[in-house]
């Protein structure tokens, strides 16, 4: 019976979690925490290029959550709030930066999220690296709020409606923004094949 009652848990939705937070449940938080931890702090890494930045930001997020937990209201999907809220984040430290003050770090980074299975050969290994390596100075190349919408999908698994919400854009200009990154994208990884 304890089994059925972590499988229903588990399959409850975002939204049911964080009212029984708002509620008083820690344990929901733990499991909203531990559905949307990678993606969130990948968009941020993402997004900033930095560990010990995209760190930070993660916590200001996940205490930006528990703050607004009381007044938590299900009129959008989690994700899209949750989203929303690293976005303005980002924002926000953005602002309070010089742009002569942001790290941009060649990365360690994703290589272990794009690159080939560790069964692969080597070969094949070093060309996946080659081409996560590719994809991401592409992306660290386009205009931020592009970067930000093409992030929020590829990450956050937003859909463009949720995007729009998330920036605060009519769902024209997210989509704009997504159609331009892409074809931003391809056009600088042509460059680079």
């Amino acid at each position: 019976m304890l089994g059925m009652s972590i499988a229903v848990q588990s399959e409850e939705s975002d939204e049911a979690l964080m009212l029984r937070y708002a509620a008083g449940d820690t344990r929901a938080f733990e499991q909203l925490y531990l559905r949307h931890e990678m993606k969130l702090w990948r968009f941020i890494y993402r997004s900033v290029c930095n560990q010990a930045s995209a760190d930070e930001l993660m916590q200001d997020v996940w205490f930006a959550v528990v703050q607004a937990a009381a007044r938590y209201q299900p009129s959008a999907r989690f994700t899209t709030w949750l989203f929303t809220l690293a976005h303005h984040r980002l924002i926000d430290r953005h602002r309070r930066s010089k742009p002569h003050d942001l790290p941009h770090e060649q990365s360690e980074h994703w290589i272990e999220q794009l690159a080939a299975p560790a069964s692969s050969d080597p070969l094949h290994q070093a060309q996946a690296g080659q081409q996560a390596d590719a994809l991401l100075a592409a992306v660290e190349r386009l205009p931020s709020e592009q970067r930000a919408a093409f992030l929020l999908q590829a990450e956050g698994e937003l859909s463009i409606e949720q995007i729009a919400t998330a920036t605060g854009v009519s769902f024209e200009t997210a989509k704009s923004r997504l159609r331009y990154a892409r074809t931003r994208l391809q056009r600088i990884l042509q460059e680079h094949a």
